[in-house]
């Protein structure tokens, strides 16, 4: 073709009609433009290494052509960033992600639809095999503290995770890193065959939470070809000796046990890319401090390993791992905040005025009140009194750390699959553990700390469903005050089930049970059913009100207490015209009327919160007999309450948690060890197989 040469005295319009003559397929396009598209083309192709097969290439090619669509998308995103919600960059907890963010779809209306489907899996950069499989398990979208963290640990960046529990944490970290080791640059420097090292190292603080997160490495990372293993106290060393040896891409264990493995030389962490610290407030608590330092110190090149941290709260001794273990860049994602509910807002969350000795007859109605027939958790704060419980309650199996490790695997997947519906633990089961239809927690007293009541309270509400949080109390002995002052939970005040709650549940149940019978007995029993409606006095109705009560196990309903909770007492309230502020004033004045022995017989004395009154349970065939004698005390005045009234509470000693206060050094020798020293770091651990706790504060082990 002969070259033309245009004239620069040409005007623009003469230009453009020669080079149309030359090339009239061409599109009139500015030649600088044009030139610059196709520079910025060639430097995004992808050189991939000529070692891949041809099934790899065809995955990374996808993942590309995904990665151009979904950028193209997030050109039609106007995104709005509220300045004064992020974090200063400067501080100590590094760059803070603004989870506040607003997307708003420029698409007309149907602007609710897009905004509810943004956090959708195809909005993601997760590869084919790993959406299939969360796609059978149900998961079609992303939770937001999954999705507000994706993109960020998958770019390479340290993060710190806050979300309240049953948000989803661990998936959060579990798919990022699972793409991060599956992309083209880590597939080419990760080691593999026997003997390889880890390129995951995940810490959490109890053996169950660690073998949930291990199920689900096993389950996703095993979709894309990834060996994961499992260490914690209580198992054979051997068997998880031999894993290492042969080689694995993921290490999930107790700080502990893995500590052990090190000092054996068991583990090499030389090639390790990720370490995940999950519930990092808890291993404070259970005293892995010193563990913990200990291996994140082992990384001597922190370049090269991203630092990933999850934690329900963030105390000092977390902002100190943060600031010593993770980069200076780091990112924070916080979805508490400065919120004042920390609890899970899907819960419901009742106190229950109840005595120790009423806890065994109350519980199973609550139970039939509250679970809607899904499964219970029953928390108790010490081994001993979990494995009681659990023997007086029909059907129940107990948790704890006394337990044998094979004992406590086959409980937990016995409660999954159904075959029994309620456990009572320990604290052994109040982090991390995420069992589906779990509609009712039940607390048999309120908890040392607040934590704990979050993360009990946690297990039921998960992944977007409700649930109920019954806390019983003893009005004379406990406080949940602070609980509710520093968790933002606002607990609504009931009284035990009454003979009306428990027969309109029961009546519910039995119910649902006969309509399951085939029709083809009825043939059978028809002649029974005729002679009984003959023979009997009662209206056809009141026979069937007592055959569904047959039915449900009740033979009678007894009455019961709105104070202790207790069966066959009934709860009075005393007045005298004067405040009273002390629990003796209120035995005087009840000796004006009655004899020592009958004052002595009345159970859980309280005062109520207005100071001008006092309530007590007596014996439902005493009853009469107090009521009567109160005409010959002038000015005193006994009624049988119908609610109760608000309570003084007890107030609780504090300190003595992570140093200073308490008493520190009391022993519980039923739950088989000691604890030491007055005040000092109370509580702490030093024991690896995540059991034990000594040291001053409070002390006691739920483990």
């Amino acid at each position: 073709m002969p070259s033309i040469v245009v004239s620069e005295s040409q005007s623009p319009e003469s230009k453009k009609k020669m080079k149309k003559q030359l090339n009239p397929e061409t599109p009139e396009l500015d030649d600088s433009v044009e030139k610059k598209t196709q520079k910025e083309k060639k430097s995004k192709k992808t050189k991939l290494p000529c070692n891949l097969d041809s099934n790899t290439v065809k995955t990374i090619k996808k993942d590309e052509k995904k990665k151009k669509k979904k950028k193209r998308k997030d050109t039609e995103i106007d995104e709005t960033d509220n300045e004064e919600e992020r974090s200063d960059p400067n501080s100590e907890m590094g760059d803070a992600m603004n989870l506040n963010m607003k997307k708003k779809i420029k698409i007309g209306n149907d602007d609710e639809e897009k905004v509810e489907n943004q956090n959708a899996l195809s909005n993601f950069r997760i590869s084919e095999p790993l959406r299939e499989v969360l796609k059978v398990r149900g998961i079609e979208s992303l939770f937001p503290i999954q999705a507000m963290t994706f993109d960020t640990i998958l770019d390479g960046a340290d993060l710190i995770g806050r979300a309240r529990t049953g948000q989803g944490k661990t998936l959060a970290f579990v798919l990022p890193i699972l793409e991060s080791l599956t992309n083209v640059p880590t597939v080419a420097s990760r080691k593999k065959g026997y003997g390889r090292a880890p390129s995951v190292l995940v810490l959490l603080p109890t053996r169950e939470l660690a073998t949930q997160v291990f199920s689900d490495f096993e389950v996703y990372g095993g979709a894309l070809g990834l060996k994961s293993c499992c260490l914690y106290g209580g198992s054979p060393y051997q068997p998880q000796q031999i894993q290492l040896k042969r080689g694995v891409d993921i290490v999930v264990g107790t700080p502990g046990r893995i500590k052990d493995h090190i000092e054996r030389g068991n583990i090499d962490l030389s090639s390790l890319k990720f370490r995940v610290l999950d519930e990092a407030d808890e291993m404070l608590r259970m005293g892995f401090v010193e563990d913990v330092e200990l291996i994140l110190g082992k990384v001597e090149d922190t370049n090269k390993v991203q630092t990933l941290l999850f934690s329900a709260t963030l105390p000092d001794w977390v902002k100190h791992i943060s600031s010593k273990f993770l980069k200076k860049d780091k990112k924070t994602a916080d979805l508490v905040g400065n919120e004042k509910m920390k609890a899970s807002t899907n819960v419901r969350h009742i106190v229950l005025p109840c005595s120790s000795t009423a806890r065994s007859q109350l519980i199973p109605d609550i139970i039939r009140c509250y679970s809607s027939g899904g499964r219970t958790i029953i928390f108790t704060e010490t081994k001993d009194s979990a494995s009681t419980l659990a023997g007086l309650l029909p059907g129940a199996r107990a948790l704890h750390g006394d337990i044998q490790q094979a004992t406590r695997e086959v409980t937990l997947s016995g409660f999954r699959s159904g075959k029994f519906s309620t456990l009572v633990a320990t604290n052994v089961a109040a982090r991390g553990l995420d069992i589906d239809d779990v509609q009712l927690i039940i607390q048999c007293e309120p908890p040392r700390d607040v934590e704990a009541y979050i993360h009990r309270s946690g297990r039921t509400g998960r992944a977007g469903k409700t649930g109920v949080a019954v806390m019983l109390y003893d009005p004379r002995k406990s406080s949940f005050s602070r609980i509710e002052r520093e968790s933002g939970v606002k607990f609504e005040h009931i009284s035990a089930p009454q003979p009306a709650d428990i027969a309109k549940a029961a009546g519910a149940e039995a119910a649902e049970k006969i309509n399951e019978i085939s029709d083809s007995v009825i043939p059978v029993f028809m002649a029974a059913a005729e002679e009984l409606l003959s023979t009997s006095n009662l209206a056809p109705k009141e026979l069937l009100a007592k055959a569904l009560a047959k039915s449900a196990g009740y033979t009678e309903i007894k009455s019961r207490s709105l104070l202790t909770s207790m069966e066959n007492y009934i709860t009075v309230l005393l007045g005298c015209g004067r405040p009273i502020y002390t629990p003796s004033f209120a035995y005087s004045v009840l000796r004006r009327f009655l004899s020592d022995e009958k004052v002595e017989s009345i159970k859980g004395l309280a005062l109520t919160a207005d100071g001008n009154g006092a309530v007590f349970d007596v014996a439902a065939g005493d009853l009469d007999t107090f009521l009567a004698g109160q005409e010959n005390a002038a000015g005193v005045s006994l009624e049988v309450v119908k609610s109760l009234p608000r309570l003084q509470e007890r107030e609780q000693a504090r300190g003595g948690r992570f140093g200073g206060g308490g008493r520190g050094g009391f022993s519980d020798r039923r739950d088989g060890r000691f604890s030491g020293g007055r005040g000092g770091r109370g509580g702490f651990s030093d024991r690896r197989n995540d059991r034990f706790s000594r040291g001053g504060g409070r002390g006691n082990s739920n483990w």
